[in-house]
């Protein structure tokens, strides 16, 4: 009777594992962080007007973070009376409900004048996790919105808050979560997830923090968390921290903003910061062990601050500050092509790229023949102030954020 108890039991613990291990990770930029949305019957052109306003909603709160979308929910953070929000609708606009996360960004300076959340919550199973401005690191429970734990990346892990406070997206690989709290010591630590408690702490460089969310590298003999900080681009290995690699970032622009996530794909990372005339795109192939780069090429005139990039076969794509598309030939490095008037954040879904102009119209575009070819435009007329945040494609549903306003269109095909 002993043995089969035993047996029950190491069959429920395999289970629960193989469960855990396999949970789907709803997070920043889609399944990968990569800006693909694996969506399928999508519309191929907009009406003049744009596509079918589902639902909209103008009570989210002050901030730039994209929402995150489950298969029944759709979560985000805001900002209102300086509190830091996580807000959590169906997928029909309804509001299930709302929790405070301690004090959200406000600024000082210059930087008073972009208030509000900046982070995208992170989803795995029933746990939900996000990250104020002022680095409060928290998990709730998706269907009640209840605060499990929380830690402060500041007064707990030691961190340095930057001039326009964190915008890192938690990263979960399994039962660990990952934050870059910035400080001398404790610039990287891993958490576990389910209470909080921390499993390592990394000095790495001991770098401040930049705006950027970091991805995880899985090797076939290691794991490698990687982050773009203030001064530098870095992997360590996800189970114990250790810094394998690092490469500086050249003719650094004290104002230069590096928000956009690193790219892995078939053994190369590419990376895209603003620094003109020292980085721009970079490409480097990391080692089958993981321990070492070497960089490919470089291009110098594709400088990108916030809006992200995508790398579609063999191109990179990505928009500039002389406000272009453009398309990278990933083996070379060289300019394939470009679309002007083209500034802002992209994603891809459908064989098609979706850009958010930074002056709020939204773009879909094709690219055959190695040309790009706009094929229709609308404008966001809801919301204020910059149009910075990244658009979310799921369940056949364009989310936009606007400031305060949260959009659903309906860009399904009927």
């Amino acid at each position: 009777m002993k043995k089969l108890q035993s047996f029950l039991v190491c069959i429920i613990l395999l289970i629960t594992a193989h469960q855990t291990i396999g949970q789907k990770v709803y997070q920043w930029r889609g399944d990968n962080r990569d800006g693909v949305y694996n969506e399928n019957n999508l519309i191929k052109s907009w009406p003049e007007k744009g596509p079918e306003l589902l639902w909209f909603n103008e009570d989210i709160g002050r901030g730039y973070a994209a929402p995150v979308v489950t298969n029944d929910k759709l979560l985000i953070n805001g900002e209102a009376d300086s509190t830091s929000y996580l807000f959590a609708f169906d997928l029909k606009g309804k509001l299930l409900w709302k929790t405070p996360n301690g004090k959200e960004y406000y600024g000082q300076g210059f930087s008073a004048s972009y208030p509000g959340s900046r982070s995208t919550p992170t989803v795995v199973g029933d746990l939900v996790y996000a990250t104020s401005g002022h680095g409060r690191l928290a998990c709730f429970e998706v269907a009640t919105g209840k605060e499990k734990w929380a830690v402060n990346m500041v007064r707990d892990l030691d961190g340095i808050e930057n001039e326009f406070g964190y915008s890192e997206s938690p990263l979960i690989d399994g039962d660990d979560l990952f934050c870059t709290p910035g400080g001398a010591n404790k610039n990287v630590v891993a958490l576990n997830r389910f209470t909080g408690k921390t499993t390592w702490t990394s000095k790495a460089l001991g770098d401040t923090t930049s705006f950027s969310s970091p991805i995880m590298i899985s090797l076939p003999g290691r794991k490698i968390f990687a982050n773009i900080s203030r001064h530098y681009i870095f992997g360590l290995d996800a189970k114990s921290g250790e810094l394998l690699w690092s490469q500086k970032l050249e003719n650094f622009k004290y104002e230069g903003e590096h928000c956009s996530t690193p790219l892995f794909t078939d053994g190369f990372l590419y990376y895209i910061v603003e620094d003109e005339n020292g980085n721009g795109a970079v490409k480097l192939e990391i080692s089958p062990d993981g321990k070492n780069i070497k960089e490919m090429w470089r291009n110098k005139n594709a400088t990108n601050a916030m809006g992200g990039y995508l790398k579609i076969g063999n191109h990179l794509f990505t928009t500039t500050n002389k406000k272009k598309l453009i398309c990278i030939d990933a083996t070379t490095g060289n300019i394939v092509d470009s679309l002007s008037s083209t500034k802002g954040s992209l994603i891809y879904a459908g064989n098609l790229f979706y850009c958010y102009n930074e002056t709020g119209v939204v773009k879909l575009i094709k690219f055959e023949n190695s040309k790009f070819a706009e094929i229709s435009k609308f404008k966001v007329e809801k919301g204020t102030k910059e149009h910075f945040s990244h658009p979310v494609i799921a369940n056949g549903t364009m989310y936009i954020r606007h400031g305060r306003a949260l959009m659903a269109y309906d860009i399904q095909e009927k």
